[in-house]
Parts: structure tokens; C-alpha cells; sequence
């Protein structure tokens, strides 16, 4: 099985790190990073912030390692890590498996 792990920096340069250690450690085989406009709730104020979203493809077996990766490094108190699974054309998700370390 295939997920998409996704959080978001405040940097590109933050984005393009924790996105460096993924594929360099065989956790992700792609990171995507885009810059996006963010609005949110945060101690009882509406903030409006400029920030970088960073999609990890990878196995689901991968998913829980890229969480507790992105918690260790990442500079948000709290950062947004959600993932989800995924289905895809079946020569982009072997690619995928062939680029992720497996169990």
C-alpha cells in the first residue's frame, strides 16, 4: 500500500531539509514542495501566514517513521502531519517501492 504524508514550514528551506532527509534516508521515494498561503486558529487568534507545503510519497509501512522524523526536526510547536493512502498508476507506484526501503 501507497500514502502521501503531508506537513507544512514556514521555509523553503526547512521544507527542502526535512524533504532531503526523506528521500536521502529511503523514507520517501518524492518529496513535492509548494509555496501556499495558509489561514488558521492558533491561541485564540485567526493568523494568516505565508508557508511551504511539503507531500512525501511512500509506502504506508513508512508513514509512522516519517512522523516521528518530521516531529523530531521540524521548528512548529505543534506541526500539521496528516497522511493519507493512496492508488496510482501501477509503474509509478512500483517506482515507489523501488525507491522506499522496505521492511
Amino acid at each position: 500500500m501507497y500514502s502521501i504524508v503531508y506537513t507544512t514550514t514556514s521555509s523553503k528551506e526547512e521544507a527542502s531539509k526535512i524533504g532531503r532527509e526523506l528521500v536521502e534516508n529511503k523514507l520517501a521515494a518524492c518529496v513535492n514542495i509548494h509555496a501556499i498561503d495558509s489561514v488558521y486558529s492558533w491561541d485564540g487568534n485567526i493568523e494568516e501566514d505565508k508557508e511551504f507545503a511539503l507531500s512525501a510519497k511512500t509506502t504506508t509501512s513508512r508513514v509512522q517513521e516519517i512522523t516521528d522524523h518530521i516531529r523530531k526536526v521540524h521548528s512548529y510547536e505543534l506541526p500539521a502531519i496528516v497522511s493519507w493512502k493512496i492508488t496510482g498508476e501501477k509503474e509509478y507506484l512500483k517506482w515507489i517501492s523501488e525507491n522506499v526501503k522496505s521492511d
